[in-house]
């Protein structure tokens, strides 16, 4: 079996579209604001294609940049002047941070109502509850590309690798509300390979190279990669053994061009549902 190999550009580029089409016939066009905190080359490359991504659509689209040495409470000012303007829809403030800002605390300044990467607690309650609220990003591009399988969700077994806030709980939540049948996996499971090896549908997300091995892989299965990892040589590489997963599974994203296009698809896209709220 050869997996077909799920392009996370041109579904990223057919969901962007519909979005500026949409973006046009709008009298009032959504807001989005970017914080980015610090020089990290990584984050200074995603802030930059999300401006270019908003551009394009047709949002208004400010960035901010603060130096690494800003303080919390300076980074938590700016956030509330953020929340407290009319003109921005959506705020996202670029994580990492540096290591003297608490992230929580950053989370937590953000009004759930702007809060489009859905990391807030309120938007993770909603979530939770399977309640109206943002999603983040990630998983929600995840559940994106899952639907152009036409594979079904209901009753199928789903592994996630990895339980982050941003990532692994989210879209185990998203695949638990699809009706699947989900399991968590991290760094204590006892037998991560075991697990994988019956799942229909693998979610890795990690973020270490190579971790999930071609071998485990169900035939037919479908897994999406959501790792991204810098090698010495300045390649980057997911969380699954790409070319001996693709010999056995049935669709499978590719590293990079899989799921990070579509992680600023759909921020654009609850930032535009954002907009839209306020008429």
């Amino acid at each position: 079996m050869s997996a077909v190999v799920l392009d996370g550009k041109a579904v990223a580029a057919e969901v962007t579209e519909a979005l500026r089409v949409r973006v046009a016939s709008m009298s009032r066009k959504p807001g989005l604001a970017v914080v980015l905190v610090g020089d990290d080359p990584a984050s200074a490359v995603y802030v930059r294609n999300k401006s270019r991504t908003a551009e394009r659509i047709g949002l208004r689209h400010w960035q901010l940049t603060l130096p690494a040495d800003t303080t919390e409470a300076a980074l938590l000012a700016e956030v509330r002047r953020l929340a407290d303007d009319a003109d921005v829809d959506g705020i996202l403030v670029q994580f990492p941070v540096p290591s003297h800002i608490d992230r929580l605390r950053v989370v937590d300044a953000l009004p759930p109502d702007k809060d489009v990467d859905g990391l807030h607690v309120v938007n993770a309650g909603r979530l939770a509850q399977k309640r109206e609220g943002f999603v983040p990003c990630t998983p929600a591009g995840c559940m994106e590309l899952l639907a152009r399988t036409g594979v079904s969700l209901r009753g199928a077994e789903a592994v996630v690798v990895g339980r982050s806030d941003l990532v692994g709980r989210p879209i185990a939540r998203l695949l638990e509300h699809a009706d699947c049948t989900v399991t968590v996996v991290h760094s204590r499971t006892r037998d991560v390979g075991a697990h994988v090896a019956r799942a229909d549908i693998v979610i890795a997300a990690v973020g270490v190279p190579g971790l999930v091995k071609g071998a485990w892989i169900k035939p037919g299965a479908v897994v999406l990669d959501v790792g991204i990892n810098r090698l010495a040589d300045g390649s980057l590489t997911g969380d699954v053994e790409f070319g001996a997963a693709a010999e056995r599974a049935g669709w499978i994203t590719p590293v990079p061009g899989g799921v990070g296009p579509m992680t600023i698809a759909m921020l654009m896209a609850n930032t535009v549902r954002a907009g839209a709220a306020k008429g």
